[in-house]
């Protein structure tokens, strides 16, 4: 399968890999996580550039980009600043991609909004009792006039704090499987009746994570997305396209955190040689090589897929585990390389400890993947 980037593409990506040098420090970086500060200036900055609607149709004011695209943009952003790449997915997955479900009228409301950055995005389904049982969810959206009325809670909503709307899974029925009478709406952040409390988390501090509360919170009806009862399917195809997104944002991750190992190894002396000279180190960095490398193809191979429709359910569970466990080892190991130091805050190989161990419980944990995966080989 041919998965070589067009001259286009590689402009593209040159393009962004410009803008992340010229306008996103190390510092910058730093200030947000210390400060657990949205980077909303370089949020702006990259909705100027036309970027955060990458993936919406040129008819509601995006660029009409397809999935190759989308990685190498988030891949990018990931190596520079991986919460501002976060937020951007965000923008791709649960705007471009799920508000694209909701009616004409929805669509010419808040696809432009989107794709100029004056809305923002994150998405609700985790609930204190359904995690990796998706379809478990209780939030219940009953039916008043031309109204839905949504009650229940919420938990692992990152981003809350920084967005505008929420796409929020729903219990609109309960007979049959478990599967049916899930319905998605696009609600109002500030909708009376919505409240919500941060999280403490280890890492991604910048855009945080939150509890939410759903008391007859109103969501009109023309603001669901996709059919009453069938909203299922629709999250799993949202949720693949997910898996891309965050995959290439992590591999971008993974190859900052594989840089700043391989620059302390070289200018690191111990015993008259650099440190990166003693085969345990070498080894260390050969393997992190290696992992950097396969994700990268992972991720590539899976988004020419998507944009040719090949793509499977078990490209995606590969995708999404071993990006989000290479990200993890690499992290480890850098932190390991550097020593003491990396153990300080001095240093960013700590921060990508702390934001790797996110990847391979969140969206789906490593064990759920290995589930998929042995599902489709008929285990």
């Amino acid at each position: 399968m041919e998965t070589k980037l067009s001259p286009e593409q590689e402009m593209f990506r040159t393009t962004v890999r410009d803008f992340c040098q010229r306008e996103i420090s190390r510092e910058y970086v730093r200030e947000c996580d210390r400060e657990r500060r949205p980077p909303r200036d370089l949020y702006d900055k990259l909705a100027a550039q036309g970027w955060i609607g990458i993936n919406i149709p040129e008819e509601y004011g995006g660029s009409g980009g397809g999935a190759v695209e989308v990685a190498i943009l988030l891949e990018e952003l990931g190596r520079a600043f991986l919460d501002l790449s976060f937020w951007v997915f965000r923008a791709v997955t649960w705007g471009g991609l799920a508000i694209s479900r909701g009616s004409e009228e929805l669509r010419q409301e808040f696809l432009p909004k989107i794709a100029d950055g004056t809305a923002t995005v994150c998405f609700s389904l985790t609930e204190p009792d359904a995690g990796s049982d998706a379809a478990a969810i209780k939030l219940t959206a009953v039916a008043d006039g031309d109204d839905f009325i949504l009650n229940g809670q919420k938990v692992f909503t990152s981003g809350f704090k920084a967005s505008d709307l929420d796409v929020v899974a729903t219990r609109t029925s309960s007979e049959g499987r478990k599967h049916n009478g899930i319905t998605n709406f696009l609600v109002d952040t500030d909708a009376p009746g919505l409240t919500w409390a941060p999280i403490e988390t280890l890492g991604h501090w910048p855009l945080g994570t939150a509890t939410l509360f759903f008391d007859d919170v109103r969501v009109p009806k023309g603001r669901m997305l996709g059919e009453l009862h069938e909203g299922w399917n629709d999250l799993g195809e949202f949720l693949r396209y997910e898996r891309l997104c965050l995959s290439a944002a992590r591999t971008g991750a993974a190859k900052a955190a594989l840089a700043d190992a391989l620059d302390y190894a070289q200018n690191r002396h111990q015993f008259n040689q650099p440190i990166a000279k003693f085969q345990a180190i070498s080894h260390r960095l050969a393997e992190m090589q290696m992992m950097t490398e396969i994700s990268d193809m992972l991720v590539y191979r899976y988004a020419f897929r998507l944009d040719e429709g090949t793509a499977t359910v078990r490209d995606a569970a590969i995708l999404k585990l071993y990006a989000c466990e290479a990200y993890k080892e690499i992290a480890d190991e850098g932190l390991q390389i550097l020593g003491g130091y990396g153990y300080t805050m001095e240093y960013d190989l700590q921060r990508h400890f702390r934001e790797s161990r996110l990847g391979v419980i969140g969206a789906g944990t490593s064990d759920i993947q290995k589930n998929i995966i042995a599902k489709t080989m008929g285990i």
